[in-house]
């Protein structure tokens, strides 16, 4: 008899459903063989069904069997085919029947005593059980809320396998699982742009970076509120769309972080992996058949921030080159290409020296000039050019930071509905809902104009700092995120000449 029960694998940042057939022959000798591209660990779900089915009171069947994974070119990953593959052979063996009618997915690991275990990415294998309109799908206890929240109607939580077949032969509803959305009392409660004291500058180049998602880096002395700033950019960034939700829930799924949130995202993702990161750890990588997902797809639709920015490894930053002007991350093995996604806000940090008070108005700096050029020079010049605003942080006054009562500070809701202003005047303007750090050379074209005046001007002060075609392109960009927090149609050379500022010295780059 032929069992065919569907399944699903990963794929970049989707699933796929796949068929799981067992056949079985009464000729031959018992045996075992399962074929359909296979990873180690789907391979080793044949002694952890084996012993889930004897542990469980049912009876291994002792036949020559085939299990095929199709489609058999697709290469298979993970530990979420076992449950599939113990209904398949219990129902082979004549020894359970499903109903015919009812085109169920099964996800699930299994234990050696029969329990199931929680997996990764549930949420994603939902959204392809909705593709092949599954009627209802079988998933762990835990993970039940995920296939919820992705819109299966009928979802059987089960915590054993003798516990899932139950709730397939008798068709049980599903029962009732609540997802309880953050609430805004929660998200206001937190970090808020107005704890930083002073600051002006740092706090403008913030809002402008969140206005057209232009990455920003923040230099300056130990201790003068750099990585304060940083950690205050989601409480002004708008909050995620429906759309940008999926996307978050698709990586936070498959990566296993999903169990954590319990939750709707609305807040935008924020990163800040540590200066020792690894290549793979910040691109993804580490596995041929299914590579994990890097910090740089973790922070898509947020903010990647990489404090000592200099301390990474040179070939680490450097990756950064391709997905700061793309958007995606692109792993390449021998037999695999896998494109994820990688849609993010750089904010870096870093000190202007080792010691870190070259700039410091009262502080002095303790380094050698070569020992300034070395550390400056870890920061390669096109990484730098790529990165639209450069804020030099100074220390904040004593009188500011101790004053109890300082003068009415803006708070991350006021800076908030500046930046989702902007940002719907983009969304509206440009094309495809583009932000303006996205727009391409002809849309900018076509959004930046000038007018003649201002044209010659730009195009002096270009040749006087030596500005690259990027970097013009840059400005432009920059200028257009200005104009739009100013509620202005068109650019004037007052905002081309506060985008420039915000761009990098010529020894900077060099």
């Amino acid at each position: 008899m032929i069992s065919n029960i569907y399944s699903a694998s990963f794929c970049g940042i989707d699933a796929m459903p796949i068929l799981v057939e067992v056949n079985m022959n009464k000729n031959g000798l018992p045996s075992w063989n399962m074929v359909g591209l296979l990873e180690t660990a789907v391979k080793e779900a044949k002694d952890r069904v084996a012993a889930a089915i004897s542990n469980s009171g049912l009876k291994l069947p002792s036949r020559k069997t085939i299990i095929n994974f199709a489609p058999a070119h697709i290469k298979k990953s993970g530990t979420q085919f076992d449950l599939a593959i113990a209904i398949g052979l219990l129902e082979a063996s004549e020894q359970i029947h499903l109903p015919p009618t009812k085109k169920i997915m099964i996800v699930g690991e299994l234990s050696l005593s029969g329990r199931i275990q929680p997996i990764n990415g549930v949420f994603l294998m939902a959204l392809a059980a909705k593709k092949i309109h599954a009627s209802g799908m079988v998933v762990p206890m835990e993970n039940a809320w995920e296939a919820k929240l992705a819109g299966i109607k009928t979802v059987f939580p089960a915590a054993s396998l003798g516990e899932a077949i139950g709730l397939i032969q008798n068709c049980h509803r599903s029962p009732t699982i609540k997802i309880e959305l953050p609430s805004p009392e929660k998200e206001e409660s937190r970090m808020d742009l107005s704890d930083v004291k002073g600051q002006p500058l740092a706090k403008r180049g913030l809002e402008i970076a969140a206005a057209g998602g232009h990455n920003i880096a923040l230099k300056g002395p130990p201790g003068t509120g750099k990585t304060m700033l940083a950690k205050r950019m989601p409480s002004i960034l708008p909050y995620l769309t429906e759309l940008e939700q999926i996307d978050v829930l698709k990586i936070q799924s498959i990566h296993g972080a999903l169990a954590k949130l319990a939750c709707m995202p609305r807040e935008r993702p924020f990163r800040a992996p540590h200066h020792s990161a690894s290549y793979a750890g910040l691109i993804g990588g580490g596995n041929q058949l299914c590579p994990r997902i890097g910090e740089l797809s973790l922070a898509h639709h947020g903010i990647l921030f990489l404090d000592e920015f200099p301390e990474f490894r040179r070939d680490v930053i450097e990756v950064l080159r391709e997905p700061m002007e793309s958007g995606i991350v692109r792993v390449v093995r021998a037999n695999l290409s896998i494109a994820y996604p990688a849609n993010f806000i750089l904010i870096c940090a870093f000190n202007p020296c080792k010691c870190g008070y070259l700039t410091h108005p009262s502080r002095m700096c303790t380094c050698s000039l070569q020992d300034i050029r070395r550390y400056q020079s870890k920061l390669s010049g096109p990484l730098m050019d790529r990165i639209d605003i450069h804020i030099e942080v100074g220390p904040p006054s004593h009188s500011a930071i101790m004053n109890e009562h300082p003068e009415q500070s803006e708070s991350s809701i006021v800076v908030r509905k500046r930046v989702n202003a902007a940002h719907s005047r983009q969304r509206n303007r440009n094309s495809n809902h583009k932000l303006n750090a996205q727009l391409s050379a002809k849309e900018l074209m076509q959004h930046c104009q000038l007018s003649i005046k201002d044209r010659q001007l730009f195009s002096k002060i270009s040749q006087k700092y030596h500005l690259s075609a990027r970097s013009m392109h840059r400005v432009l960009k920059l200028a257009r995120t200005i104009a739009d927090l100013d509620i202005q149609e068109k650019i004037t050379f007052s905002h081309i000449n506060e985008a420039i500022g915000y761009r990098p010295s010529i020894d900077d780059i060099i």
